[in-house]
């Protein structure tokens, strides 16, 4: 069992703490690591390393910057077996889905490697006579990253890290309690690349320490992936003491399928859609949307496929469904069961006893299904984060997407259909951020923002994408005139004789 150390100034630092929690492997119920919650003096000393390391940094050249990035990007990929089963080990991912994972994290290296393109400004001559204006896109100094515990590569080292370093910031990171031991092993494989000493620094805390980040005057904006109420409390807090915010929280996508979908092609999307991570992503696909004359076929082939799934450690390399995070977290999806029975919920597969033999310890659930969800039904209202999906009836187009607008979430909104005049409406109504048509889960490449609305996000600019690059930079915008140049154009004036 590993006793963890911070990231500080390019070093492993162990906490002056007393204070250490478990982390789990959720597949067999075992500790494999004590995670320190560092004093706020640690807290202090992560941020002071950022911000005397990025004057150097802001300073050095974009391309050297990104030359670094094509450096960790390289060593992602030497080290991607051993990065994808510290991914399945503490987080409990599948091994395709916990490379999946780290393979994300080299994608937003990658769209941090285009830094130098993506942050050119604009410029106009003669502007107005004689001027000529300039924009530049500068960075803005040392941002705090809080990180969830569902993508332990992804989130910290794809979404957060790259884009803001490649802008010429540094960054403190307060990585997940529960799945730290992948974030801090990136940073090491940063530091192998060649990434100055300050620049990436990371800590594990509680929300106490957390706190300091939203009122430090030495950090510029905060980038949070988490719970609504939090994440409320984050963008309010840090957006009063003059802070940057991407609050990105809580997700209830809902899908509606017309009857014209083809059955089995769309309950297959829908069960990798609604059970992989063991449902626990904010893009995962818990509601259903039938309508009624299509429903019983729909919710048996779900029931079929569903049951179908191997239940394993994450591991195995036959496993399709890995365990859930932990043990509390296990028993808060297994109340939500509960509440969704209690609410008037049918239920048509019961994943509450799974059992994996010889790895009895372990957190797992089994896909749970339930029908004949009703609006106001907390269980179909609320996120779960766990292999729980629920089936929702209705008569047509219209009341199905009046129901999903009318959820308070806005991440992700999905149609089956085959019929494009359906797609088309659906893609200007819904109210989702990230829409599929006949796409299960509708996060777009690197290139494009994770793109949530309504109470799953706070900010006006997301991740990744062209908004990633405008989060983590400000821009300048210089007008220049010089006088020599308007005596040489008068001297040319007075001495034209008319002659052409």
């Amino acid at each position: 069992m590993k006793k963890l150390k911070l990231f500080i100034n390019g070093a492993c630092v162990e906490s002056k703490t007393g204070i250490y929690t478990d982390a789990f492997d959720p597949s067999t119920g075992e500790v494999i690591a004590q995670v320190p919650c560092c004093t706020p003096d640690e807290v202090e000393a992560a941020i002071g390393a950022a911000k005397a390391a990025y004057p150097a940094w802001s300073e050095t050249p974009v391309k050297k910057r990104v030359e670094i990035l094509y450096r960790v990007r390289q060593l992602l990929l030497e080290h991607m077996e051993e990065l994808t089963l510290s991914v399945a080990r503490e987080n409990g991912k599948n091994l395709a889905e916990a490379q999946g994972d780290v393979l994300k994290a080299v994608e937003g290296t990658e769209q941090a490697i285009a830094a130098p393109s993506l942050l050119m400004g604009e410029s106009l001559m003669d502007a107005s006579q004689g001027f000529d204006t300039v924009s530049y896109r500068t960075p803005l100094g040392v941002f705090a990253g809080i990180v969830p515990f569902n993508f332990p590569a992804m989130i910290p080292m794809g979404w957060m890290t790259p884009i803001c370093v490649a802008c010429g910031n540094t960054i403190v990171l307060k990585a997940a309690t529960f799945t730290p031991q992948t974030c801090l092993r990136i940073a090491q494989l940063y530091k192998e690349a060649g990434m100055p000493d300050g620049v990436v620094n990371i800590v594990t805390c509680s929300r106490k320490e957390a706190e300091i980040f939203l009122h430090h005057p030495d950090i510029a904006g905060i980038t949070f992936v988490g719970s609504t109420s939090i994440g409320k409390h984050i963008y309010a807090t840090a957006a009063a003491n003059g802070k940057r915010v991407q609050a990105l929280c809580e997700a209830k996508n809902h899908a509606l399928v017309l009857e014209d979908a083809p059955i089995a092609r769309t309950a297959a999307g829908i069960i990798n859609a609604s059970f992989g991570c063991a449902g626990e992503r904010c893009m995962a696909l818990p509601v259903v949307v039938v309508q009624e004359s299509i429903a019983d076929e729909l919710a048996a082939a779900l029931v079929e496929k569903a049951k179908a799934l191997r239940i394993g450690p994450a591991y195995d390399r036959e496993t399709q469904l890995g365990p859930v995070i932990n043990k509390k977290h296990r028993e808060s999806v297994v109340s939500w069961i509960e509440k969704g029975i209690a609410e008037g919920a049918r239920i048509i597969l019961d994943g509450r006893d799974a059992v994996v033999e010889g790895f009895e310890r372990g957190f797992y659930l089994g896909p749970t299904i339930l029908d004949h969800v009703k609006p106001g039904m907390r269980v179909g209202d609320c996120e779960i984060f766990g292999p729980v999906l629920c089936i929702k009836r209705v008569k047509d187009f219209e009341e199905g997407l009046g129901i999903m607008n009318g959820n308070p979430f806005g991440n992700g909104s999905v149609i089956f259909t085959q019929n494009g005049g359906y797609a088309r409406e659906f893609a200007r109504r819904t109210e989702g951020g990230m829409i599929g048509v006949n796409v299960g889960i509708p996060v777009p490449v690197g290139m494009f923002p994770f793109n949530g609305h309504k109470q799953s996000f706070f900010g006006d600019l997301h991740v990744l994408g062209r908004d990633g690059y405008r989060f983590y930079t400000e821009r300048k915008v210089v007008t220049t005139r010089w006088f020599d140049e308007e005596e040489k154009k008068a001297q040319r004036v007075s001495t034209w004789d008319g002659t052409i």
